[in-house]
């Protein structure tokens, strides 16, 4: 039997609007991130990614029913999902006796895997636990990154640029200081990594510049890095690779100085300045004795010129 190929157009407006919205763009949308829970789970990892998902609403959607997924077994259920709900970007929650407590974060390329990191949790204490007042929702976060291991080490450099593109939200060109409300802070310690959730707190100063306070909202937990699944350098690179369209183009010739003052270099041709017109005004005009002074001189450079053709016929000859 023949299985015919073929590739059914859409019959409807929102039909349309849907294909639309899902293909490739030179600058994408905001990063949409699947929340969702394994067939076992703990409600201290539940409540955790709960916590995270407060903090990346509405950039988040969590799903509520169990699913029977173990990603680093079978990963074909979850990049279902990210097709259907159009997320890149996916959290799942899983418990078990071997490792209990666990949270899988993850994110896809072209719908499929890129990047997988299992998480265990420690002293984790929850967003309700912290009795203080709470930041607005869709905030962008301030990411830190404390600690020489987020640079040295390879798994955790990666790492890194997972949490870097699990919470950074939409880029950003302008910042107004009233707008900086959230710090994320993560520190690396041995195989740990700890997460801390702060709110900035704007203080009067003796100067313009107000004085900083950090209040911690929670959460906060204690990530144990158990398993790995990283994509290869080449794909990596590939992932990363930006579209010829966005890249800024090297104006030649133009350079800024450090005030930021922009100057242009112009390359001249070697010019004739005798024959170029300089006296336009009546009073820069030649006189008369200038005049007959260039035709002397001009006069000359032609005998000069016919002695020499002269001498080289003479000398031709005498060969």
């Amino acid at each position: 039997m023949t299985v015919m190929q073929r590739v059914v157009k859409p019959t409807t407006h929102k039909g349309k609007r849907a294909i639309l919205k899902k293909e490739p763009k030179l600058i994408e949308d905001v990063k949409q991130t699947l929340c969702f829970k394994g067939k076992n789970t703990s409600q201290i990892v539940v409540d955790f990614m709960k916590d995270l998902y407060d903090l990346k609403k509405p950039d988040a959607q969590i799903m509520q029913k169990k699913n029977d997924i173990l990603p680093f077994e079978d990963i074909t259920p979850v990049e279902k999902f990210s097709v259907k709900y159009n997320a890149p970007l996916f959290m799942i929650a899983l418990h078990n006796k071997k490792r209990p407590h666990n949270l899988v974060m993850g994110r896809m390329y072209e719908q499929t895997l890129l990047d997988m990191v299992e998480f265990g949790i420690e002293n984790y204490k929850g967003l309700k636990s912290f009795k203080v007042p709470k930041i607005a929702e869709g905030i962008k976060p301030l990411l830190v990154f404390n600690g020489e291991l987020f640079e040295n080490n390879y798994e955790l450099n990666r790492i890194k640029n997972l949490f870097v593109d699990m919470f950074q939200r939409e880029p950003v060109e302008k910042i107004r200081l009233q707008g900086l409300e959230h710090v994320l802070s993560f520190t690396a310690i041995d195989n740990k990594i700890l997460v801390r959730s702060y709110r900035i707190l704007l203080k009067k100063s003796d100067c313009r510049i107000p004085r900083i306070e950090l209040e911690e909202i929670g959460p906060r937990a204690d990530l144990i890095c158990r398993r790995t699944k990283l994509a290869s350098e080449d794909l990596f690179k590939q992932a990363c690779k930006k579209p010829k369209e966005l890249k800024v183009k090297k104006k030649k010739n133009i350079s800024v100085d450090k005030l930021g003052t922009t100057f242009g270099r112009v390359h001249v041709g070697a010019q004739n300045i005798n024959s170029i017109q300089t006296r336009k005004m009546k009073g820069l005009k030649k006189t008369m004795a200038e005049k007959k002074a260039g035709s002397k001189r001009k006069n000359i450079e032609n005998s000069d010129n016919d002695n020499l053709k002269k001498l080289k016929t003479n000398s031709d000859s005498a060969d």
